[in-house]
């Protein structure tokens, strides 16, 4: 297996159980604790995480089919950005009530929408 593909994979598994963990703590450790709208928000959160993790194992399945495909690779990479700046900023928005933290998500969706752009190149450029 290529490294890049076991890379985007490990990743992804990790992403994944991370997604699982934080859905978890929040369902059972910040309800009551949070107003519904900041819950919502963490939620959001939550299913972003959730559906990107499962774009890094795509990418990290795809890789081994084009193993020299760079468009393939930083979708993963923009893939896992957007986890962390889309998904945590809304974690730490949800958890902290600091709400100029929302300024700093749109970013991660931005890097959500090109990597999966980037995903769709690298696949139709295949041989």
């Amino acid at each position: 297996m290529p490294a890049a593909a076991k890379c985007f994979l490990v990743l992804g598994a990790l992403a994944a159980m991370f997604a699982v963990v934080f859905g978890a703590f929040g369902a059972h450790g910040l309800r009551g604790r949070l107003t519904p709208d900041l819950l919502a928000i963490y939620h959001t959160a939550v299913q972003y995480h959730f559906w990107h993790a499962l774009g890094l194992l795509a990418v990290g399945l795809a890789l081994p089919h084009l193993p020299g495909s760079l468009l393939l690779r930083w979708a993963g990479w923009l893939m896992l950005a957007g986890i962390v700046v889309f998904s945590g900023s809304l974690y730490l928005l949800a958890v902290s009530g600091l709400r100029w933290l929302g300024a700093i998500t749109p970013f991660g969706g931005v890097a959500f929408i090109a990597a999966w752009a980037l995903f769709a190149w690298g696949l139709l450029r295949a041989q």
